[in-house]
């Protein structure tokens, strides 16, 4: 949740960069006590490696971009992934999909993330589009960073490029989840804000969307579904309000229910109600075996969604199934022990 110190904070770091552009900046020396002028920083490029070797700390690339120089090209990289969206098919709904990856310190959300995107792509065909907004040391240079203000400018992007009263918006979350339904938002050591139940409601409550698909894949992520569930709506969770999910971690490629409603199921039905049922019934499975409290995923379908659905389906003949192969270095599978 955005804090009035993260504001201050932002402004300060506004002012620092207003005087870096504007061609010298004083600074002043605690040997001598005198001032010495510095050069923009404008000479380096945009996302050149820092010059200092030592990492800034364990997530961090030790040779990527500086956090000021990912943070200075954001608003490009939206605009890039925005313009990189196939185009809209005419005459039947089309289904734009935004994966948000939170937590930058496991690989698993991130290959969830990108997993997705690929699966609708291939399988879906031409009236699917997404948009990957991630946290990963490995990305920070190619994709737009999962936060409040890059999803926010995505969704308002979105809203020019769809139609609202016709196309479907799905938001694909992916990270991990308190009991205070609060998600997991993190790239250390970059000031991200954190985002609650009631804030994605916000967030989602001012763009013009009649149709909408929304997954979170967290811990505690049925208490998203009070706030988000309305007319034209289908919210899917990996838990009830009050039960964590499983199988995050940095030994885990997918969590449990990634694999079984993206992986499995929706490569053997691309109607997403049903393939959360047979989701269900594999994490349930998995969760006797591994003798772990039931996550008990949760759905609710809001009028007239379930209809829009079918008239997305109708637009295209689901191509083969997707291998999941995570892009990060193979792990195990499935985590039994680890929350997320």
């Amino acid at each position: 949740m955005r804090s009035v110190l993260t504001s201050l904070l932002i402004f300060a770091a506004g002012a620092l960069l207003a005087l870096l552009l504007s061609g010298h900046v004083f600074l002043t020396s605690p040997a001598t006590g005198t001032t010495a002028s510095t050069t923009p920083a404008s000479v380096r490029t945009a996302l050149s490696p820092v010059d200092s070797p030592a990492p800034l700390n364990g997530d961090w690339p030790e040779n990527g971009p500086s956090p000021e120089q990912v943070l200075y090209l954001q608003r490009n990289l939206v605009r890039a992934a925005l313009r990189k969206l196939t185009p809209r098919v005419a005459g039947k709904p089309n289904l734009y999909l935004v994966t948000f990856a939170g937590d930058g310190g496991e690989d698993v959300f991130r290959n969830e993330a990108e997993y997705a995107a690929r699966l609708f792509a291939k399988r879906f065909g031409a009236t699917s589009h997404s948009v990957v907004l991630e946290n990963n040391p490995a990305t920070l240079s190619t994709h737009p960073l999962a936060s409040w203000s890059n999803l926010e400018d995505v969704l308002h992007g979105l809203g020019k490029i769809m139609k609202p009263d016709r196309d479907i918006l799905m938001l694909y979350v992916t990270s991990h989840g308190d009991e205070d339904h609060d998600l997991l938002v993190d790239m250390d050591p970059l000031p991200l804000d954190q985002i609650g139940a009631s804030d994605l409601a916000g967030i989602l409550d001012r763009q013009p969307f009649k149709w909408k698909v929304l997954v979170v894949n967290a811990c505690y992520s049925g208490g998203f579904i009070p706030p988000l569930r309305g007319p034209g709506t289908l919210v899917l969770t990996a838990a009830r309000t009050d039960r964590s999910s499983f199988g995050c971690g940095s030994d885990s490629d997918i969590t449990y229910f990634g694999k079984a409603w993206l992986v499995d199921a929706l490569n053997r039905t691309p109607d997403f109600i049903q393939a959360f049922k047979l989701a269900n019934i594999d994490i349930s499975r998995w969760e006797k075996q591994d003798k772990v409290t039931p996550s008990e995923p949760q759905i609710d379908i809001g009028a007239g969604i379930a209809g829009q659905l079918a008239l997305w389906r109708k637009g295209f003949i689901p191509g083969p199934d997707v291998p999941f192969v995570p892009p990060a270095a193979p792990a195990t599978a499935r985590s039994a022990s680890l929350r997320q």
